[in-house]
């Protein structure tokens, strides 16, 4: 398969996942709306309000997406992918918004404390809302796996936080009619508000990390560099530089080769390695200098691997 039927068929695979979030949210919306004003289960709202962000995210997600897989043109010669990331602190930002109004709607409820009807109904519709959500989190994450995709992938946490909202909801509904502690409803709220800021600030950190241009993580980069030394005519290689904009990845490194080579067969030699990495990451972006084996040159000085395995993560 070419390099171009790979993005082809990786944007297609992303197109999809926001038409499937989209959808999984709306219908999320209208049976968490109906839920809420028959029970009146702060939890309830609280799982409501989250589907509303979900779908605005979603949206969002789906602009997103469409701009980051616009080929690079004039002004923008590296791409568009950094709407992705982009994206996805707009994301973190709507989260952290559903969380705020949340904590405000648990607060008012623990001063004044009210009974939850009809939980036989919210349980009901939260066991339909872990189903739907499961089948949707697994589709994302065949996506992610296929495409690296950082909006998916931030939208894959998000739902994936939403089975654990969902949960707890089960459990301040049972507890509430069981029991009948009128504060545990407003509790769990509550609970899942700090929740969504944790899901929040995991998806805006992710974005922060390619906004700022960090390394590919070190087992990568590790991948890269076994790569271009498996060529036979490569001696070494030297100044690997990485970086990632939403699906796609930049890849510059150095290749040693004998100093006796003509340029065009360097110039095959490096075609070549190019092509044994774009195998590897289709979805990449490949510069490759070309340097006569033992010429001394200034090279870019870093902290060895192990050593920035944090930064490089």
């Amino acid at each position: 398969m070419s390099v171009a039927t790979e993005r082809d068929r990786a944007g297609r695979l992303m197109r999809r996942a926001t038409y499937a979030s989209i959808a999984v949210a709306s219908v999320m919306i209208l049976v968490k709306l109906g839920a809420w004003l028959l029970t009146d289960s702060v939890s309830m709202l609280s799982s409501l309000l989250d589907s509303l962000l979900d779908a605005a995210a979603s949206l969002v997600n789906l602009v997103a997406v469409q701009q980051a897989l616009v080929p690079a043109d004039r002004e923008h010669r590296f791409g568009h992918g950094k709407a992705e990331p982009l994206a996805s602190l707009g994301q973190a930002a709507f989260i952290t918004g559903s969380a705020v109004l949340l904590l405000i709607q648990a607060l008012q409820h623990v001063l004044t404390p009210q009974p939850v009807s009809n939980t036989g109904l919210g349980i009901g519709v939260m066991i339909f809302a872990i189903a739907v959500t499961l089948a949707l989190v697994g589709y994302q994450r065949s996506v992610v796996r296929r495409t690296g995709s950082l909006v998916i992938s931030a939208d894959e946490f998000h739902y994936r936080s939403d089975l654990v909202l969902n949960g707890s909801v089960i459990v301040s509904l049972v507890a509430t009619h069981l029991l009948g502690w009128v504060y545990l409803d407003p509790l769990f709220g509550a609970a899942i508000g700090v929740w969504i800021v944790y899901g929040a600030w995991q998806v805006g950190n992710k974005a922060i990390v390619q906004l700022m241009d960090r390394e590919l993580p070190d087992e990568a980069r590790a991948r890269i560099r076994g790569i271009a030394t498996a060529h036979p005519q490569v001696k070494a290689a030297h100044d690997l530089r990485t970086r990632a904009a939403g699906p796609n990845a930049f890849i510059q490194i150095h290749l040693e080769m004998d100093g006796g080579l003509t340029l065009d067969e360097a110039h095959r030699v490096s075609d070549a390695v190019e092509a044994d990495i774009l195998a590897a990451f289709p979805q990449a972006e490949v510069m490759i200098h070309q340097d006569p084996e033992g010429i001394d040159e200034a090279r870019h000085s870093f902290p060895p691997a192990a050593a920035s395995s944090k930064l490089a993560s």
